[in-house]
């Protein structure tokens, strides 16, 4: 069966999220509520619509401009199985991935299992910008992340040696 994905939207041309020109993907649904969230509409893990893994497949593929492609949300670890699938098809592409999640790094990985897929989706990413958006440490000095508690993670790096690697974008 074809992987499908409860999406609030897709934005073919983003400058904001990530370094270029991407294509984001914004998942519905997040556990996480955070106070000041932008995009509070994708909470509602009934609202949006769903979306095949070829339909998005195909809006990337018709796009020649793309630096990459973007997971947001709502809480892309909540649907981190077929996020991963869909990674791999971008990996495939030759494009680079970023996820952003209200979850920190290290929660993930102490929390990955066969189950939840988080440690599928976590390879396929390049950049992981973890940590919920807290409104006290909110900033428009930031690149890429909305309050300073938030991180840019380099997945790979960090796989690899065992520890959490900062990266710049």
């Amino acid at each position: 069966m074809e992987g499908i994905l409860r999406i609030a939207g897709l934005v073919n041309d983003s400058i904001v999220d990530g370094p270029g020109i991407r294509f984001t993907v914004f998942v519905q649904g997040c556990p996480h509520a955070c106070e000041g969230c932008h995009n509070p509409q994708t909470w509602d893990f009934e609202a949006g619509r769903d979306a095949t893994l070829d339909e998005i497949v195909e809006r990337i593929r018709h796009n020649p401009l793309l630096d990459g492609v973007t997971f947001s949300g709502g809480e892309p670890f909540c649907q981190a199985k077929p996020l991963a699938e869909l990674g791999k098809r971008i990996k495939d592409m030759g494009l680079g991935l970023i996820t952003y999640t209200g979850y920190v790094y290290e929660y993930l990985l102490s929390h990955a299992n066969e189950e939840n897929g988080y440690m599928e989706l976590l390879k396929v990413t390049d950049i992981l910008i973890d940590g919920p958006f807290v409104l006290s440490k909110k900033s428009l000095e930031l690149d890429f992340r909305g309050s300073s508690n938030q991180r840019i993670i380099d997945v790979r790096q960090s796989l690899a040696q065992g520890n959490t690697v900062e990266a710049a974008l």
